[in-house]
């Protein structure tokens, strides 16, 4: 029986960046210096793609394309994407650093796993460059991966398969079967499933719920099992095999793959 062999973690709202504020932020700074503003709730509906890539898709929002007609009497172009994606750069190196603090039970957990033999890859919508931020200042708060995979270089980010596909030829995993994906975007799941690994959605944290700690403790039960469950929803329709409300549950996941599987020898 093969057994999973590695997990493959996203990180902003998945192992660090509680809420996955970071690029968000930058989004929106860097739209707003143009004077065409975008929302929270639109940039995290594109979120997990590569930045460049989020940029485009929040240019061709029918708002943000007519705001800017409207304003500069043209179409957007190349050129203005190219200069909204320097300016989100510039705003999100500053603060970079800041976002880098694990989710609760991540280091714990991913330790655990660890210890069992599992391998600790990663994807993410991050550049190298950025990830050359964010990998030191997270290893100094106690989260250490063993491989991590950024667009760079790969014929497409996410929701392509392809950091997925480099992860297992540099930890040597043979078989998509061996493989969890864990995530928090629609993106993230996107990507486990082209894949064809396992998949697993993370809701507390994640960009999809889009909320702090605070503001999840100041919510009623009611409320936030509400919103949970859109959550759940939407990453169970985008093809998610499981959803968790913390990365606490995984082990608990990953023995349930693994009994699947024995059961059905």
């Amino acid at each position: 029986m093969k057994k999973i062999e590695c997990i493959i973690m996203d990180w902003a709202g998945t192992a660090v960046d509680y809420g996955c504020f970071a690029p968000v932020a930058a989004f929106i700074e860097s739209f707003n210096a143009i004077g065409t503003p975008v929302t929270a709730a639109e940039t995290r509906a594109h979120m997990g793609l590569t930045k460049v890539e989020e940029i485009r898709a929040l240019f061709n929002i029918d708002r943000v394309r007519n705001e800017f007609q409207e304003k500069y009497g043209r179409p957007y172009a190349e050129e203005d994407i190219l200069a909204r994606y320097a300016d989100f750069q510039r705003v999100l190196f500053a603060s970079l650093e800041d976002y880098t603090t694990p989710i609760p039970g991540v280091v714990e957990t991913i330790s655990g796993l660890r210890a069992q033999g599992i391998k600790i890859g990663s994807t993410t919508g991050y550049t190298r460059a950025m990830m050359d931020v964010v990998l030191p200042a997270a290893a100094a708060r106690g989260y250490v991966v063993d491989n991590c995979v950024t667009p760079d270089g790969l014929p497409a980010g996410r929701p392509a398969p392809y950091m997925i596909y480099k992860n297992m030829t540099e930890l040597a995993v043979p078989s998509v079967d061996c493989v969890v994906k864990v995530g928090d975007t629609i993106a993230d799941i996107k990507e486990g499933v082209n894949a064809k690994v396992w998949t697993v959605g993370v809701v507390l944290g994640s960009n999809e719920l889009g909320l702090t700690q605070d503001e999840v403790n100041a919510l009623s039960a009611t409320e936030l099992e509400l919103r949970k469950q859109d959550v759940r929803n939407r990453m169970l329709a985008a093809g998610a095999h499981y959803t968790v409300d913390s990365i606490e549950e995984l082990p608990a996941v990953i023995d349930n793959i693994n009994n699947f599987k024995l059961s059905r020898i």
